[in-house]
């Protein structure tokens, strides 16, 4: 019996890798003859790097970048061979470098925060040999634009007296923008793609956009919303590439999906599929008699997007029955989508247990869904 097991991480509880080790060990002791093949999934956001790691075999990176305040911190970046190729891939999470976690509550104010650390990350990977870049986009403390990380990799943003502004742009900056000098841009991405995994489909400006709808979450008052956004407005209408302030994940990250889509030619796309398509999923998907995923909590919301609804979509595509185990799950669910749903919370499992005790529940609901779908 061949099995693959895809789950997402349980935030706040366990790694996607983590995860897929549980429910392994669960399936184990239902079926120890069992042929497992652990795939930990991601969907763009926090944990890609980690997953693709785990799911694909690579090494991690750690770099010395600056953080969305600019100071110094430790940012961790992947380095893979992606299946059936040689190529150097990197992945990036631009989280570890600008996430909102790495600014302090009291702090959290996105017109003074910056991407500039993710240009660096970027950078180390290029110096590293990679000719492919993956960059999930997801939990950002910024709405720069994505000028910071432009930054790092060489473009230059001048003032109105032709001045070259100081690195590390800020969201409060970017109406001091007068022009873009785009000839210093690091020669390297001639020859290499950047892939941009997004989390949402926010356009760049407007009631959807990056500072309407996510600078408040970011720390910013309603005045600081007004504020960017007109900061955004002035740097499409500078780029050159104003249409793209309308393409899906544009507005991803405070704008740095635009800014990368502009500036570096940057495809935008959503966080599952190209993670998927990274690690092979369809591929081990072939020939499997099950397959299993999981996330924290699968509810209305987890059709647009998100992990365990991809995973079941793809192997619905190839006929491979799903059984997904969150840890917990919404009467909204997307139900229907599934062979089973068995979630951690209920059938006696309180919320507290379940955190508390992630890894025992979710083995012991994987071995449950596993003896119910061997013995119907």
């Amino acid at each position: 019996m061949k099995l693959v097991i895809a789950p997402d991480s349980f935030k706040g509880t366990l790694t996607a890798q983590e995860a897929a080790s549980a429910l392994g060990q669960g399936v184990a002791r239902m079926c120890p003859d069992a042929d497992l093949d652990l795939c930990p999934m991601a969907d763009g956001g926090e944990g890609t790097v980690l997953a693709m790691v785990a799911a694909i075999g690579g090494k991690l990176r750690t770099e010395t970048v600056s953080g969305p305040l600019g100071e110094d911190i430790e940012a961790v970046f992947g380095l893979i061979h992606r299946p059936g190729t040689d190529d150097l891939t990197a992945v990036v999470e631009m989280a570890a470098a600008s996430g909102l976690p790495l600014v302090p509550r009291e702090h959290r104010d996105p017109g003074r925060t910056t991407t500039f650390g993710t240009g660096e990350l970027i950078r180390a990977a290029l110096d590293a040999g990679a000719r492919e870049i993956i960059l999930g986009i997801g939990g950002s403390a910024t709405v720069d634009g994505g000028t910071g990380c432009l930054q790092a990799l060489g473009i230059r943003f001048l003032d109105a007296s032709g001045a070259i502004l100081a690195e590390r742009l800020c969201g409060g900056e970017l109406r001091s923008i007068a022009a873009i000098d785009a000839g210093g841009l690091d020669p390297r991405f001639g020859e290499t793609s950047v892939r941009v995994a997004c989390d949402v489909t926010s356009p760049l400006l407007g009631l959807s956009g990056a500072a309407e709808v996510y600078g408040p979450q970011k720390g910013a008052t309603p005045a600081a919303v007004r504020e960017l956004e007109a900061g955004l407005e002035h740097l499409a209408s500078l780029s050159g590439s104003r249409e793209l302030a309308d393409h899906p994940g544009a507005g991803a990250a405070g704008g740095l999906g635009f800014g990368l889509a502009a500036f570096l030619g940057a495809t935008l796309e959503p966080g599952l599929p190209l993670v998927a398509e990274a690690v092979g999923l369809r591929e081990r998907l072939l020939g499997a008699d099950l397959c299993i995923t999981g996330e924290g909590r699968l509810d209305a919301q987890s059709s647009a997007g998100k992990t365990a609804v991809g995973v079941a979509r793809i192997a619905a595509d190839l006929g491979v029955p799903v059984i997904c185990i969150p840890g917990q799950a919404d009467a909204a669910a997307p139900f229907e989508l599934f062979d089973r749903v068995h979630p951690i919370v209920g059938s006696g499992v309180g919320l507290d247990d379940a955190l508390a005790h992630p890894r025992p529940w979710l083995a012991r609901r994987a071995a449950e869904a596993v003896a119910r779908f061997v013995n119907p």
